[in-house]
């Protein structure tokens, strides 16, 4: 019924033309943004900053409006609302737009990135830019990548040390079916919920457990719940920030560049300020009682090996391979 309420509210308001993407109001431009994270979060407060920067840039020309909380729907049906221009920009993980850009499922493969260095060598190159790129046919355009760290199990009764801890237990997982396949081959049943909906289903035992980095494990509140924690850190996710190409396009070249300025400088901000947030956030459910296992990963790295295999010849094969010389170069520089 709740979904049900957000969406009928959503539709509303498309409908009666409060929800356009791109609305000039005497000679401001107001730029709508909806996302599904809590107004603590450092990448909300990054958004918050970007508005800032845009006013800025523009001379109060054009601002950015910000919806917070789900308030407009979940991540796929923001990313639908960007599609048809009712909304002009949110943020989501990199997961959630697979379907949109199937390349995009890169992300949710297990331990391909060395280190924090690695990946962002990768989101900042040229391999980074085609994957924004990618969004463009289905009426996209990424502005570019929030640090999301990387993504590590919690349980509500189980102390997960290696894969086989993972057996006959459900955990949540994003919607990507390679975020399924991952949990699978380390030997867990893959359950993908809603993250609105998820403090309820571990609260009730409809999973065991789910996967997130340590500040949306914190601000969730899902340590209330999941006294487990265990830094396997099988994925580097990225957050990605996108703009309506239909709302992108309605705008004049400068305004173009004053809103890719003031992307930038956002992402900058919320860059610097993860690991910080992220450490306070371990801290923060260590001393709630939350048990923090840092794991041998080599058995999971190993349990993920044939799913690493099979995907060779797959449309991302390439994108594997341009990671992973990527890595090693950067290994053998530091010899």
């Amino acid at each position: 019924m709740k979904n049900f309420t957000r969406q009928a509210c959503a539709m509303l308001l498309v409908s009666l033309g409060l929800l356009a993407g791109c609305k000039p109001q005497q000679d401001v431009t107001t730029l709508r943004l909806a996302h599904a994270l809590d107004q603590e979060h450092v990448v909300h407060k990054a958004m918050v900053l970007m508005g800032e920067r845009l006013e800025h840039y523009s001379n109060g020309a054009m601002q950015i409006e910000i919806y917070s909380g789900g308030q407009l729907g979940n991540e796929r049906e923001l990313v639908e609302l960007l599609q048809i221009g009712s909304l002009a920009m949110t943020k989501v993980s990199a997961s959630s737009v697979e379907s949109f850009a199937p390349q995009m499922r890169v992300f949710s493969v297990p331990y391909i990135f060395n280190d924090n260095a690695h990946l962002w060598r990768i989101l900042n190159g040229k391999t980074g830019t085609q994957l924004l790129l990618a969004l463009q046919p289905a009426r996209l355009r990424g502005l570019g990548y929030y640090d999301a760290g990387s993504r590590s199990f919690y349980s509500t009764n189980t102390e997960i040390h290696t894969p086989a801890d993972l057996r006959g237990k459900k955990f949540r997982v994003l919607a990507s079916q390679t975020a399924v396949r991952m949990v699978e081959a380390l030997g867990g049943a893959a359950t993908p919920v809603d993250w609105g909906e998820l403090y309820t289903a571990l609260q009730q035992g409809v999973v065991d457990g789910a996967e997130n980095n340590p500040p949306s494990f914190y601000l969730s509140r899902h340590y209330e719940l999941s006294k487990y924690y265990t830094l396997d850190e099988h994925t580097a996710v990225p957050d990605v920030l996108i703009v309506s190409l239909p709302v992108w396009q309605d705008l004049n070249p400068q305004q173009q560049q004053w809103l890719q300025q003031a992307a930038n400088d956002s992402i900058a901000y919320q860059r610097a300020a993860w690991q910080q947030v992220s450490d306070d956030a371990l801290a923060a459910v260590k001393a709630a009682g939350v048990t923090v296992i840092y794991p041998d990963k080599q058995p999971f790295r190993d349990a993920v090996a044939p799913f690493h295999q099979s995907l060779q010849q797959t449309d991302i094969g390439p994108l594997l391979q341009q990671i992973a010389e990527v890595g090693a170069q950067m290994e053998q520089s530091h010899d």
